[in-house]
């Protein structure tokens, strides 16, 4: 039994629209992907009894080109026509920072009108943890250099205004990116609003110093993100090397959740993530402690 094709209100099937579709009727927005590449960095102490100080560590490069030459901006670049999102973003990754073969995961999507002076730009952002040691950062293609900055991230003020079947709630949150040679701050202000069933959502730069285009927008979520996947994923673990002690894993924990954890309590947490060896640390001026690894076979 022969089907009748199906046809539109113009009585053309599917195969004719699309031989007539005018790809021109609509303006089209350009596409371009932001990678946020963190890390836990050590910073080795004078005292020897002391464990190696960690903190948290974003990459940046420095434009090369307009717009916001010379500022720093995570990095990215745009889409080209025939290639997949994420397979731009690992080739803008690997052009300008020498860095690939990386696990990445989509964080969100960015499209304010004017959030770049060329033209109307919808970015895509993507973020991935990874062990700094493994990687051979170098800058490339627009890329101007390429650093590792330190990030603070500051709850700064909170304001709740009281509205008709609901409220307003306000946070400010001061982010500083440091390394030896370079500070940039900024301010961000997140706005929650909810009435009735209704819940909205609003970030806004309130001022930048030396951070392009809307990239304090993106590490201000990302570093959001990144504490909530902490606390139900095994996501850390890609910072970790092979072999490690609980308190160098808890260490890290703290760094990234911005806050300390009882020891008790975070081994119970994470007992079913590692897995004992019979190897132990070996560091001078420390007593020995037993090595673990990531228990790739969790269920």
């Amino acid at each position: 039994m022969n089907k009748q094709p199906i046809t539109d209100a113009q009585g053309q099937t599917e195969e004719q629209f699309l031989q007539n579709y005018d790809a021109g009727v609509y303006e089209r927005p350009s596409v371009t992907v932001d990678m946020l590449i963190f890390t836990v960095m050590e910073q080795e102490q004078n005292n020897y009894r002391k464990l190696s100080e960690k903190s948290l560590q974003l990459l940046l490069i420095k434009r090369g080109q307009h717009p916001y030459l010379g500022q720093w901006a995570l990095p990215g670049g745009f889409v080209s026509i025939n290639e997949s999102i994420e397979d731009a973003a690992r080739r803008e990754l690997y052009t300008e920072t020498n860095i690939d073969n990386i696990y990445m995961e989509q964080l969100y999507t960015w499209g304010d009108v004017e959030r770049d002076p060329r033209m109307r730009v919808i970015s895509c952002s993507y973020m991935a943890l990874v062990d700094r040691t493994t990687l051979n950062v170098q800058a490339g293609d627009d890329a101007a250099d390429a650093a590792w900055f330190e990030v603070t991230h500051q709850l700064m003020a909170t304001n709740r205004t009281e509205l008709e079947q609901g409220y307003e709630l306000e946070k400010r949150f001061r982010i500083t990116l440091q390394n030896e040679q370079t500070t940039l701050t900024g301010t961000v202000s997140h706005t929650e609003t909810v009435q009735g069933h209704v819940r909205k959502a609003h970030s806004r730069i309130i001022e930048s110093e030396g951070l392009a285009f809307d990239h304090l927008l993106m590490v201000q979520y990302a570093i959001e993100r990144l504490r909530g996947k902490v606390e139900y994923t095994d996501i850390i673990f890609n910072l970790m090397p092979p072999l490690f002690t609980l308190s160098e894993l808890q260490r890290v924990y703290e760094i990234i959740l911005g806050k300390e954890l009882l020891a008790a309590a975070f081994r119970r947490k994470i007992a079913d993530s590692v897995t004992e060896t019979d190897e132990y640390t070996k560091d001078a001026g420390h007593r020995p402690s037993r090595l673990y690894r990531y228990n790739v076979n969790k269920e």
